[in-house]
């Protein structure tokens, strides 16, 4: 498998503002990406270079084989943009925004595009001015997946849709993978992206601090462990026990942290004084999100 985007070292100043500090980016073709970050850690300037919008100061960038800032007309007809907010011809209609999008980029699937105004139950003929801050969103999003193009950069696009709408996002994300399209998403979200990526890159002040899938980022931090015990130990004792940490013992239940590598030898421990109950519950998406924001005492990503 390629890459469809490589970012390596890129560099951006605004001012005495550092925006990108040697970030470095890798997404593969046919896999969604997150990508992750509170506001101002470098996540819109990185997508604006990736587009073609901004001209970094140093570092590579290269996108479908192209270089977006040299490339950006053809880089264009190869790729669908959403943001977070979108804005429309005041006086064009929803499908007539759409027509004019898809013909930018050289067409789109009509029968996917038909199918999509169905599925995001959107009125194509109201005019832009018209639409709520959803419905814009329903229209950028129908007008980028239904483009034939093999790149995705979706911004927060599913600001301002309700619940159902966000279900049906999730339903095209996991049709566009099946296509083997490469979407990379960016999202405030966290339970969206758990749910949608193949792998997330955390960034955090213009470099990005962790990339990899959520199995491998849970490996590089703690499981939480819930169990009923027959013969329960004492809270001093399981404290002993290698990589446990955050011990809770009330009664014959058993609430602790462990680090991954020791994961199996607590399940060993905890069977040798026979289980009622066993819950192991790996970290989520959020966890491991803001583990990568909580400074230790020097100031460092812990």
């Amino acid at each position: 498998m390629s890459d469809a985007i490589t970012v390596r070292d890129l560099r951006k100043t605004f001012g005495a503002t550092v925006a990108l500090d040697g970030l470095d980016l890798t997404v593969a073709e046919g896999e969604v990406h997150g990508f992750l970050g509170p506001n101002g850690a470098g996540k819109s300037t990185t997508l604006r270079a990736l587009l073609g919008l901004l001209r970094p100061d140093a570092g590579t960038t290269t996108v479908l084989g192209h270089d977006p800032w040299g490339d950006a007309t053809a880089l264009h007809r190869l790729l669908a943009y959403v943001p977070g907010d979108v804005v429309l011809w005041p006086t064009l209609s929803g499908g007539e925004t759409i027509d004019l999008l898809g013909r930018l980029r050289g067409g789109m699937d009509e029968d996917r595009r038909r199918r999509l105004v169905e599925r995001f139950d959107l009125d194509e003929r109201k005019k832009g001015k018209a639409y709520s801050k959803g419905n814009r969103q329903k229209v950028a999003l129908v007008a980028a997946l239904a483009a034939d193009v093999p790149l995705l950069v979706l911004d927060e696009p599913t600001a301002g849709l309700d619940p159902l709408m966000e279900q049906v996002f999730q339903e095209e994300l996991d049709a566009a993978r099946a296509a083997g399209r490469t979407v990379l998403l960016s999202s405030h979200i966290l339970s969206e992206v758990e749910r949608a990526c193949d792998r997330v890159s955390i960034v955090r002040s213009g470099r990005v601090v962790d990339s990899g899938s959520l199995e491998d980022l849970r490996r590089l931090t703690r499981t939480r462990v819930r169990a009923t015990l027959e013969r329960a130990p004492s809270a001093a004792e399981v404290t002993g026990w290698p990589g446990v940490a955050d011990v809770v013992l009330e009664g014959d239940h058993l609430s602790c942290a462990v680090d991954a590598a020791h994961l199996g030898d607590l399940v060993g421990e905890l069977s040798r004084r026979g289980v009622g109950g066993l819950t192991v519950q790996p970290p989520t998406l959020e966890e491991l999100f803001l583990a990568r924001y909580e400074p230790d005492g020097a100031g460092a990503v812990r």
